[in-house]
């Protein structure tokens, strides 16, 4: 048995909360589903209930609230073999468990201070300060006669050694598989989710952190599978899943433009690694698998798709590390921050001008710090 030691090595915290976005369980709640996500922006049922047949492909249900599930396991086997006697929930933006009810349940079962790790690794105002405003919202509506707790988001976990590694070893793998995988031209493809270009000039407390955090941990992970297999490649960084306007300018390329071109350039091969993305959801599982590589196989490029981190344990122990990092500089120690790459790794909290959003009928959260204070919220 571990010996138990989280007085010690957790304090001011006595829970965990793994926050996420959410998705479908049958088909029956795709489109309340995509409601709830596109709440405000005045986007008729009818554009909704085409979006949600990528859903219906599936038999209605997203991956992702099974992918959270084994991870919450995860973690909660993680955290007793290594002595860390605490609770750790599970909350959705967007869909059952929802985040305001198991806050409100964290206040009933007496929590009072909470680390929040979001399953999004970079900094954006989506990916990170939106995230802020829904555990404020969460807070807020905990009822009067109980103690809401405050809620402190980790940080940005991009570089870290545990969410990198597992990329890098299966980058190696699916190369080992790949028909081209031994020729110095097969290209490493990363993909991340595209945003629009207004939030990437803000994203950061200097603007610009999304496409700078994915380019340099791109970088990390061509420049390890170099060391390993003895070939440097070329890589690139590509975006999927765009939505909205499309007089709204994204982020490009998108990823299936980019293949039909390095097919035309005649590209013997590349490797698809949706580094922007902690497990394989649904813009893992059609975007890449169904869509991207669809498109590599009618512009004959051969292609092969990495898996996410997931579950695998050096991510599930990054989560340990970056909880009880940031337990300790709470406490006013100075713990070490890993992370890999040439970038400072992200501060604990936002600065008030970090990840705003550029249209000012989106509001931000209140809080400049990473944290929800009660006081704060309401």
């Amino acid at each position: 048995m571990p010996e138990i030691r989280s007085a010690a090595l957790t304090t001011p915290y006595d829970a965990l909360l793994l926050v996420s976005f959410g998705g479908p369980e049958r088909p029956e709640d795709v489109v309340p589903f995509l409601e709830n996500v596109t709440r405000g922006r005045g986007i008729p049922r009818e554009r909704l209930e085409q979006v949600g047949e990528h859903y219906y492909l599936f038999g209605g249900r997203s991956p992702i609230n099974d992918q959270n599930r084994a991870l919450l396991a995860a973690i909660q086997d993680d955290f007793a073999a290594n002595g860390l006697d605490l609770p750790v929930y599970w909350g959705n933006r967007n869909w059952e468990p929802y985040l305001t009810d198991v806050v409100t349940q964290m206040a009933r079962d007496g929590v009072r201070r909470a680390a929040c790790l979001v399953t999004s690794a970079y900094s954006s105002w989506s990916s990170c300060r939106q995230y802020l405003g829904n555990l404020e919202d969460a807070v807020a509506a905990v009822p009067e006669d109980l103690t809401a707790p405050v809620l402190d988001k980790l940080r940005a976990y991009y570089d870290h050694p545990g969410f990198v590694t597992p990329v890098v070893d299966a980058t190696v793998t699916a190369l080992a598989e790949h028909a081209t995988g031994a020729d110095p031209e097969t290209r490493l493809v990363f993909v991340t989710h595209s945003i629009p270009t207004a939030m990437e000039e803000e994203s950061g407390p200097d603007g610009g952190a999304y496409t700078a955090q994915h380019r340099e941990v791109a970088g990390v992970i061509a420049e390890a599978v170099a060391a390993r297999t003895g070939i440097e490649r070329p890589h690139e960084l590509v975006y999927c899943s765009r939505s909205g306007s499309p007089r709204t300018p994204w982020l490009e390329p998108d990823v299936n433009d980019r293949l039909a071109e390095l097919a035309e350039q005649g590209c013997p091969g590349v490797v698809l690694i949706p580094v922007g993305f902690v497990s394989d959801h649904m813009e893992v599982v059609y975007d890449l698998d169904t869509e991207a590589l669809a498109t590599a196989e009618k512009v004959g490029l051969p292609a092969l798709r990495v898996p996410t981190s997931g579950t695998d344990p050096r991510f599930v122990a990054a989560i340990r590390d970056l909880f009880l990092e940031r337990a300790a500089a709470e406490r006013g120690e100075s713990p070490a921050r890993v992370g890999l790459g040439t970038r400072e790794p992200v501060c604990d909290s936002c600065p008030a001008h970090c990840c705003l959003p550029r249209d000012t009928t989106v509001a931000a959260p209140s809080t400049a710090a990473a944290s929800t204070a009660p006081s704060a919220a309401r």
